[in-house]
């Protein structure tokens, strides 16, 4: 009983080490709005083609009394999803199954009056060449 208790501790802990560790997070001193442009301008800028834009917040805002919640989660929030065909082919080279975390995503969040820009952390290796892309194109965005 006590190995187990342990067991499952350690799996929490794991859990809330995991959930800190899944993406990079800035905060942006201004409105959501600047913020959103302010992203879209420094993907655009470095000749990348942004492929879509998710409005997450407002689909979690219009649905939530549909599954039965009354908790707003963003006031808004946005994700722009883009490749790099440059990039995109380097990590693909080298395993394929890089493909799985194509495109990159970097969000826009604004909760609880606070703004917010990140994106997804990725695997060691090849795809930290990503992380590297994402977090140029954050730190243009903040400035």
């Amino acid at each position: 009983m006590r190995n187990l208790l342990f067991s499952c501790a350690l799996a929490l802990a794991a859990t809330g080490a995991a959930a800190e560790d899944q993406a990079t997070t800035y905060a942006f001193d201004g409105a959501f709005e600047d913020a959103a442009f302010a992203v879209e301008s420094a993907i655009i800028g470095r000749g990348l083609v942004i492929d879509y834009v998710s409005h997450t917040g407002e689909m979690l805002n219009r649905t939530a009394a549909d599954v039965g919640s009354d908790k707003e989660l963003f006031t808004e929030a946005d994700i722009f999803l883009f490749c790099s065909a440059q990039i995109s082919r380097k990590v693909m080279e080298a395993d394929p199954m890089n493909i799985a975390h194509c495109p990159y995503g970097i969000f826009v969040a604004e909760r609880d009056g606070a703004v917010m820009i990140g994106y997804r952390n990725y695997p060691e290796g090849e795809m930290q060449q990503v992380q590297e892309l994402l977090d140029g194109i954050v730190q243009e965005a903040l400035e």
